[in-house]
């Protein structure tokens, strides 16, 4: 056999291989992900709620496809920033033709929960921690420890509470009641929230609302949870409501993002460092063992 039959064979089967991994990545793309079947989409929220953009990303995604016909919000989270958890709860309310349901994992405390009471349906495992109802912000002061060292700092500033919260001096009682009445509003926010989704009277919200965390057993009982499940179950529960036959085909909207920190550090790098900047500079629908959340109480 000359070189060019050898040659001539040799870019026939380069050729038929690499039609038959095209045919393969088609039939894959269109067929491998449920092609033709109606979808359950899982859209996951986990760690701490510092970014509200990769969540409602995936809602996006889930609402706009057509053969997606319910949602269930997988949370396992203590929750996080006020305005992140707002706008992520803003957003699967919007959701009008699919039929949404929350799926608690470990934990879905305080933002976590808040986000859930946007859900038709919610379920949590016997032992999920939830609750945490109530509003946090924190300050810390280095004034003495910066006189210990030899330093002074100095503040210009156009009003008289520009610099509300400044570590460099203690706190007036003035600010600390107006940072209250900040509070407060905040709180009262994450009640209504709680009424709302939960069609339970305000004043039932506020004896559960002192921050304090549940069990998932327990927080059925008090009516903040409707369902003991686990993900299968809610998978399962939100396809019959949504009138799906047969198993459902679960289609997970969450996206992996690449960066150069989590490469060496985890995926968690992100996440703890925007909690730092959020504990330092905002307020929080946080669950942290050892804090006060009563009404967020200075």
């Amino acid at each position: 056999m000359g070189a060019r039959k050898v040659a001539k064979y040799f870019f026939v089967l380069a050729g038929a291989f690499f039609g038959l991994m095209l045919l393969i990545g088609i039939v894959s793309l269109f067929f491998g992900d449920g092609f033709g079947k109606d979808k359950v989409a899982v859209i996951t929220v986990k760690g701490i709620i510092t970014d509200s953009k990769p969540v409602i990303e995936q809602i996006h995604d889930a609402v706009e496809s057509s053969d997606i016909k319910a949602i269930v919000l997988r949370i396992n989270s203590p929750g996080g920033g006020v305005g992140a958890s707002q706008e992520i709860y803003r957003e699967v309310t919007k959701i009008k033709d699919k039929k949404v349901v929350a799926s608690m994992g470990s934990i879905a405390a305080s933002g976590g929960y808040y986000i859930a009471c946007g859900a038709e349906k919610i379920y949590a495992n016997p032992g999920t921690l939830t609750g945490s109802i109530g509003v946090l912000m924190e300050f810390a002061n280095f004034e003495d420890i910066l006189g210990k060292i030899g330093v002074k700092g100095y503040v210009i500033k156009s009003g008289e509470h520009k610099d509300i919260g400044s570590p460099l001096r203690p706190m007036t009682d003035a600010e600390k009641e107006l940072l209250q009445g900040v509070i407060d509003n905040t709180y009262r926010q994450f009640v209504g929230v709680v009424s709302k989704g939960r069609k339970l009277p305000d004043d039932y919200v506020k004896g559960l609302a002192d921050g304090r965390v549940f069990t998932g057993e327990q927080a059925k009982d008090l009516k903040l949870v409707d369902e003991l499940g686990n993900l299968e179950d809610a998978v399962d529960g939100v396809a019959k409501m949504a009138g799906i036959k047969g198993k459902p085909y679960v289609k997970h909207m969450e996206k992996k993002r690449f960066s150069i920190f989590n490469l060496f550090l985890g995926e968690e790098v992100d996440s703890i460092f925007n909690a730092f900047n959020n504990q330092m500079f905002g307020l929080s629908y946080l669950f942290i063992p050892g804090k006060s959340f009563f009404k967020g109480t200075l």
